[in-house]
């Protein structure tokens, strides 16, 4: 008896009710996700150190008056709550690009050294440049993820069979401790460069104006457009190199757009917010829950789940204090730890 095609054995029962009820899933579970960062977005703009009525916030949204509440809306909460949905999507979306591509399910977006990169052009703008302002880092951050990935991808592609998920990841590993080496050895000889990248490196959304998202805003919607055009091809890779290619994929060319999407979205979110971790690990895994494993819904389901835990962790950043607050990545290393530890103790982790 022939044996069933690799892509038919790898799939779930091809029925119409069980493909019907794998539809509905996907579509509830986008609707509630979509709901979710929606009720995120709200709390972010109602909740502050500045306590304001919600009818106060609602009225100045719709009709800025130039006072106090006005000020607290449209300089503070608006831009960091737009920053945050923008940085969530972004880097949720990287994430189920780079599990898939590595097939590793404890892979995020940092494994290919992108956050380094960032890092990198951050210190050299205020150590070669002097530059001090937000704004002024994110070109430098945005060049240096992008220059990082390529010197990863031309590492990794150097080998007969090409760019692997396995030299992806070593030579990865090699560009982030090159870079962290430099971006060490820099901020040790200088206190400027010490001063600013201590600051940043934590990650959060306070401080950012409102023209950060419009100049991080190219290139996060590139990745994604390079991410949707990527999915198809995810969905053959996962099922070997060998069957992507009978199948007709070109898994270079593949992987190549993979890698490019992961810098552009790592690379904005890193350079608007920082770096902020578990986000591009958690995400995948949510939306892996509801989709399974066909990527052309893991993705679109990972940019809201992405959002909603920035917002969320920025929210219980600012209450947390009291008259202060804690910045957002340090909120999601202090919570997403002990979350992710007791989803792989429960044996709930799911592969690409």
């Amino acid at each position: 008896m022939p044996s069933a095609s690799p892509a038919r054995a790898a799939g779930p029962p091809s029925t119409p009710g069980f493909g019907a009820a794998v539809r509905a899933r996907r579509t509830i579970g986008l609707a509630v996700l979509v709901g979710l960062l929606a009720a995120c977005a709200a709390a972010s703009l109602l909740i502050g150190a500045r306590a304001l009525p919600p009818g106060e916030v609602w009225r100045v949204l719709g009709t800025p008056d130039g006072g106090e509440a006005s000020a607290v809306v449209w300089s503070l909460r608006l831009p960091r709550t737009a920053i945050g949905i923008a940085v969530g999507a972004a880097l949720g979306t990287a994430g189920v690009l780079m599990q898939s591509h590595t097939r590793n399910p404890i892979a995020d977006p940092g494994v290919l050294g992108v956050a380094h990169g960032a890092a990198l052009g951050v210190v050299l703008g205020v150590f070669l440049l002097g530059l001090t302002e937000v704004s002024a880092f994110v070109w430098l951050a945005v060049a240096g993820a992008l220059a990082a990935s390529a010197a990863v991808f031309a590492i990794a592609a150097g080998g007969s069979r090409g760019p692997t998920p396995v030299t992806l990841v070593l030579a990865g590993a090699a560009m982030s401790a090159l870079l962290g080496g430099l971006v060490s050895a820099i901020v040790l000889m200088d206190h400027a460069s010490l001063e600013v990248y201590r600051f940043w490196r934590l990650g959060t959304l306070a401080g950012r104006p409102l023209d950060v998202l419009w100049q991080v805003l190219p290139f996060i919607a590139a990745g994604l457009a390079l991410a949707a055009a990527n999915a198809p091809g995810l969905n053959a890779l996962a099922l070997g190199d060998d069957v992507a290619t009978a199948l007709g994929q070109r898994v270079r060319l593949t992987r190549a757009t993979g890698v490019a999407a992961i810098a552009l979205l790592t690379g904005a979110a890193t350079a608007a917010a920082g770096p902020i971790a578990f986000v591009g690990l958690a995400a995948p895994h949510l939306a892996r829950a509801v989709a399974g494993p066909d990527h052309r819904w893991m993705l679109p389901l990972a940019a809201p789940a992405g959002a909603c835990l920035v917002l969320a962790a920025d929210i219980a950043g600012r209450v947390v204090r009291g008259s202060g607050e804690v910045e957002v990545g340090i909120v999601l290393a202090v919570l997403g730890a002990p979350f992710f530890i007791a989803l792989v103790r429960r044996g709930r982790m799911i592969a690409p």
